[in-house]
C-alpha cells in the first residue's frame, strides 16, 4: 500500500514536457553516479598510495638496517681483533696488577698500527679509547681524540658507577651499542654527533675484567642508508627505554617535532597528529628503530588532484548534459533509435553500422558521432594501456635490480676479507681484495671509457684470482708503450681477450703458460695484442664466434666505426694471438 502511494505521488508530481523529464533523468542518471564512482575511485587512490608508500619504505628501511648490520659487523670484529691482540691484552693485565703500570704512550701506538694496519674504512669511526683496570685510558682517532668527561682522574673513578658500564658489565663480553656518546655528555637528541660501541675486555684465561674498549662511531654512518627527500625524513631511534633517544636523524625540522622524553607509541602518536606517516623496522643488532616519515598531504597531492579533476569533470558533464537535454526534441525517437542499433552492434564487437550510419546536425547526431570518436579513441587507449604495462613491469624490474647497490656489494666483500683475517686465511682475503678491486674498475662510476692504465690494473686483479685459482701456473707479461698508459679507451675490451686465453690457451695445456699483452700506436691506430703459448687451434672461427670475442669486437665496431677490427690467428701446439686495432680520435657519434 505503501510502495502504491510513493508512485502515485511521483506520477503526479512528474513534469508533463519529455524537455524537462529528459534533462531531469539526464542529471539525475549522470551526476550522482558519476559522483560515487569518483569517490570510490580517489579513496581507492588514497588506500593504494599509503599501502604502497608503506610497503616500498618498509622493504628499503629492511635494506638499510641490513647494510647498517654489516656496518656494525665491522665494528665487533674491531672489538675482538683488539682483544685477540698479544701485546695490548699483557699490557691490560699488567697494568691490573698492584704494582703494574698504567698505560703509556707505546700502547696508544700499538693500538694505531692495529687500527690503521687491519681497519679498511675509518671514515665512520670517530674514536676508540682503551681503558685498564684502573680506567686510565688511551685513545686513536681525530686529533683532539680522549677520554671525554672521563679525562681526568676524579672523574676518571666515576666509570664504573655509570649506566652504560654496568650495562657493559651485564653484557658478559658481549659488544653492547648505545645510542649516544659514553665519553662525553650527551643527551636524547645526541648533539655529539656520534654515539658509542662498548665491551667489557676479560681475561680468556680466566675471564677475569682486564679493561673496557669503546668505540665511538660518528652517526654519519647512516647517511648512504637513506636519501633526502623534501618534506620527509629518515631517523634512527633507540627505543630501548621508557625515553627515547635521537641516534641520527636526517631532516631536523622532523626531528624538532619530537618530545624526546616520550616513549616510542607516543613519539609515533606526535608526528601522526602532525600529518606525517610513519613506517619502521627494527634492527635486528642495536634493536633500535629505523623510521621513515613522509608528509600525508606530500605523499597525497596526486590523489587530491585526482579528486578536483573528477569534481570539474563530473561538474562539466552535468553541465553538458543539461544543455543538450535542453535542444532535445519530439524527433528524438529516430536518431536515438540508430544510437542503440549502433552500440549494440559496437558491444558485439561489429563496428560496420557505426561507419556507415549518418547523423543529422541536431544534438543526437552529436551524441552519435561522439560515441563514435570515443569508440575509436578507446580502441586506441586499449593499445596504449597494454604498452603502459609493459613499460610500467619493465620499470618494475629496473627498480628490483637498482636496489642492489654497490656499496652493499663492497660491504658483503669487505665482511668476507674480515672473516678471512680473523682466520688467517690469506688466500681467500687477496682473492676478495681482488675481486673487489675488479668490481670497482668494472663498474667505472657509470662510465664507458677508462685509462688503458685502469684497464691494466683490471686485468693484474683478474689474474691475481686466476693464480690463486690454478696454484700460480700462469705468467703474465705487459709490454705497452708509455704514451697509451693514460689513453682513455673503451672499457672491457683486453681483459675478456686475457680471459678467453687462459680459458681456450692455458687452461687445457699440462704446466706453466704464458701470457703477453703489447700495446703500441701506429700512424694514430692503438694496436693491443693478447699472445698465449697455450694448445693453440686449427679452426679460429670457433673462437671468433664465441660471446666474450664476438662481444668486444661488436662494441668496438660500435664505438670506434669499420676501421676497427678483431683478428685470431693460431696454429695447434704453438698457442693462439689475439690483435684488435682501432682509431682512438674516430669514436662514432652514438
Amino acid at each position: 500500500m505503501r510502495g502504491f502511494s510513493l508512485l502515485t505521488f511521483l506520477k503526479q508530481f512528474r513534469p508533463r514536457r519529455l524537455r524537462t523529464r529528459i534533462l531531469l533523468a539526464v542529471v539525475l542518471l549522470s551526476v550522482p553516479p558519476l559522483i560515487i564512482l569518483g569517490a570510490i575511485s580517489v579513496n581507492i587512490s588514497k588506500d593504494t598510495i599509503v599501502h604502497n608508500h608503506l610497503d616500498n619504505n618498509e622493504h628499503n628501511l629492511k635494506t638499510a638496517s641490513e647494510v647498517a648490520d654489516l656496518l656494525f659487523r665491522n665494528v665487533i670484529n674491531m672489538h675482538r681483533l683488539i682483544l685477540a691482540n698479544d701485546q695490548l691484552r699483557e699490557e691490560l693485565k699488567a697494568s691490573a696488577q698492584p704494582d703494574g703500570h698504567v698505560l703509556d704512550l707505546r700502547t696508544a701506538n700499538r693500538l694505531q698500527n692495529l687500527v690503521v694496519r687491519n681497519l679498511i674504512d675509518t671514515r665512520h669511526i670517530d674514536s676508540i679509547c682503551l681503558f685498564d683496570r684502573g680506567y686510565h685510558s688511551v685513545c686513536y682517532g681525530s686529533t683532539d681524540a680522549n677520554a671525554g668527561i672521563y679525562a681526568d682522574e676524579p672523574s676518571r673513578s666515576m666509570i664504573g658507577q655509570t649506566d652504560w658500564y654496568k650495562r657493559a658489565a651485564a653484557a658478559n663480553g658481549k659488544e653492547v651499542f648505545f645510542s649516544y656518546n659514553v665519553l662525553q655528555s650527551g643527551s636524547s637528541r645526541n648533539p655529539s654527533g656520534s654515539f658509542s660501541s662498548v665491551k667489557l675486555l676479560r681475561d680468556p684465561a680466566n675471564f677475569r675484567p682486564i679493561g673496557l674498549l669503546v668505540i665511538n662511531l660518528k652517526s654519519t654512518i647512516f647517511e648512504q642508508a637513506m636519501n633526502d627527500e623534501e618534506d620527509s625524513g629518515f631517523i634512527v631511534l633507540d627505543t630501548t627505554s621508557n625515553v627515547t633517544r635521537s641516534v641520527y636523524a636526517q631532516n631536523t625540522s622532523i626531528s624538532n617535532l619530537i618530545n624526546w622524553d616520550d616513549n616510542e607509541a607516543a613519539v609515533l602518536h606526535n608526528l601522526h597528529e602532525h600529518g606525517y606517516l610513519t613506517v619502521g623496522y627494527r634492527n635486528a643488532t642495536t634493536d633500535w628503530t629505523f623510521l621513515h616519515i613522509v608528509k600525508a598531504k606530500v605523499l597525497l597531492q596526486d590523489s587530491n588532484r585526482i579528486t578536483t579533476v573528477t569534481m570539474l569533470i563530473a561538474a562539466i558533464i552535468a553541465l553538458v548534459a543539461i544543455v543538450l537535454s535542453l535542444f532535445v526534441s519530439g524527433s528524438i525517437t529516430r536518431p536515438l533509435l540508430q544510437l542503440k542499433k549502433m552500440m549494440v552492434d559496437w558491444s558485439k564487437g561489429s563496428g560496420t553500422s557505426m561507419q556507415g550510419t549518418s547523423f543529422e546536425e541536431d544534438e543526437v547526431g552529436a551524441i552519435g558521432e561522439t560515441f563514435r570518436k570515443i569508440s575509436s579513441e578507446n580502441q586506441l587507449l586499449n593499445e596504449r594501456l597494454i604498452h603502459s604495462q609493459l613499460k610500467e613491469r619493465e620499470a618494475e624490474l629496473r627498480t628490483l635490480q637498482a636496489q642492489i647497490k654497490p656499496h652493499f656489494l663492497y660491504n658483503t666483500l669487505d665482511s668476507i676479507y674480515w672473516m678471512a683475517i680473523l682466520q688467517n686465511n690469506t688466500d681467500i682475503a687477496k682473492m676478495t681484495v681482488a675481486l673487489s678491486e675488479s668490481f670497482k674498475i668494472s663498474l667505472n662510476k657509470g662510465k664507458e671509457t677508462i685509462p688503458v692504465f685502469r684497464e691494466l690494473e683490471h686485468i693484474e686483479h683478474y689474474m691475481t684470482i686466476q693464480n690463486l685459482r690454478y696454484k700460480s701456473r700462469f705468467r703474465y707479461i705487459v709490454d705497452v708503450e708509455q704514451e697509451l698508459m693514460s689513453l682513455e679507451i673503451l672499457k672491457l675490451i683486453l681483459q675478456p681477450l686475457v680471459e678467453n686465453a687462459i680459458y681456450h690457451g692455458l687452461e687445457p695445456k699440462i704446466g706453466e703458460g704464458m701470457i703477453r699483452l703489447t700495446g703500441r700506436m701506429e700512424d694514430g691506430t692503438a694496436v693491443f695484442t693478447v699472445e698465449d703459448d697455450g694448445v693453440g687451434m686449427a679452426d679460429t672461427s670457433v673462437t671468433e664466434k664465441g660471446y666474450g670475442l664476438t662481444n668486444v669486437k661488436e662494441r668496438i665496431m660500435l664505438y670506434y666505426g669499420h676501421r676497427s677490427s678483431l683478428r685470431v690467428s693460431s696454429e695447434p701446439g704453438r698457442g693462439t694471438t689475439v690483435e684488435i686495432r682501432f682509431r682512438p680520435n674516430e669514436i662514432r657519434e652514438v
